[in-house]
């Protein structure tokens, strides 16, 4: 039997021009708190612990364009938030700094982009046929 070394998820990093404003914004959206905090590396995880979300400074960062076209920067990831209540977590969304993408290719789920750009989706699960 082969032996594997352990892989565990620690976070996804998204960069952006000030990592540390990035993170206040994400910080604040889902109340989660800051467990590294440096000029350009900040993480940010859930108050139970778990896989968190990492900000990069980078000084070049061009933001993506949703939707994606050819000829301009695509998205490499998006983050998927599921809420309880869809209109109010747009409108403290929006609050934060967030702006809601012209573009809005379900009913059930509201496309927004962060501060610098990056798209990410809210959500509410329906609930599973037969309870």
């Amino acid at each position: 039997m082969t032996s594997h070394p352990r892989h565990r998820l620690a976070a996804t990093v998204l960069d952006a021009p000030d990592a540390r404003e990035l993170a206040a914004h994400y910080r604040a959206l889902l109340d989660w708190q800051a467990t590294e905090d440096g000029p350009d590396w900040v993480t940010i995880t859930p108050p139970g612990g778990g896989t968190g979300l990492s900000f990069q400074t980078e000084p070049d960062y061009v933001p993506p364009h949703w939707p994606t076209t050819p000829d301009r920067q695509q998205m490499m990831l998006h983050l998927d938030i599921e809420v309880d209540d869809l209109t109010a977590a747009v409108d403290r969304a929006v609050a934060l700094g967030a702006t809601p993408a012209e573009f809005q290719p379900q009913d059930d789920v509201r496309v927004l982009l962060d501060p610098v750009g990056h798209p990410f989706c809210l959500f509410v699960r329906e609930a599973e046929a037969g309870g």
